[in-house]
């Protein structure tokens, strides 16, 4: 069973100026809300399961989707103080019915293209982290890797073409055994840059947007129609 947990407790400050009132996965993309068309896009690739982690509205979005949703079962989890991104999985995988599972964000549209995600899962050792190349990578940072194997990120700022962490992920459960359920800390910061083992990269060329800033939202009403 191909299992995922959506990160989608966030305020959307940044996005608030465009689209008041409502949790940021709930913005409207191309006549629809944006986690419509993630959750779509997930079953369209095999997902039996999705586990939302909310915050900010929780009730808004688990009104709107319920507990089935394009064929797929929805489980909801609900931070009652924020957690962070490593938090907030940690938090969310007591959930998980399955040891391997995929984590996305739930203001990103991530296309995967041809990998085959329970292949990938089958296969999963060490942390998996899902990279894609942009055209200009200041606002998102870069990764840093060898071998296919992360090495490091570079912090945002850095102009120019190259690859970015696509905020996607493949786990197992014990890889997050270190950290205390409800202790707020960072995937990014905390996990992966202090993990003893290997983390390794899949570069994706499939298509990517992430709907957090008004530039992109408005970008992603074509891209996404």
């Amino acid at each position: 069973m191909l299992e995922a947990i959506i990160l989608a407790g966030g305020f959307g400050t940044r996005l608030s100026k465009v689209v008041p009132d409502v949790p940021k996965p709930m913005a409207p993309v191309a006549g629809r809300p944006f986690l419509v068309i993630l959750l779509n896009y997930l079953a369209h690739k095999g997902f039996d399961r999705v586990i939302l982690s909310l915050g900010y509205k929780a009730e808004m979005i688990s009104a709107y989707f319920g507990n089935d949703f394009a064929g797929m079962k929805i489980e909801y989890v609900v931070e009652e103080s924020p957690l962070g991104t490593g938090g907030a999985v940690r938090f969310a995988l007591e959930m998980c019915s399955e040891d391997q599972f995929f984590v996305f964000n739930g203001d990103t549209f991530l296309d995967l293209d041809s990998c085959d995600l329970g292949k990938l899962l089958l296969s999963l050792t060490n942390p998996l982290i899902i990279g894609c190349h942009v055209n200009d990578t200041a606002r998102y940072g870069r990764l840093i890797m060898n071998n296919n194997c992360l090495i490091g990120f570079k912090e945002k700022g850095v102009v120019g073409p190259g690859l970015i962490n696509a905020g996607c992920y493949a786990l197992r459960k014990s890889h997050l055994d270190e950290f205390l359920l409800g202790e707020p800390f960072s995937l990014e910061n905390d996990f992966f840059l202090n993990k003893a083992v290997s983390i390794d990269v899949y570069v994706t060329k499939g298509k990517f947007i992430d709907i957090g800033v008004p530039e992109d939202f408005h970008r992603a009403q074509k891209l996404l129609a």
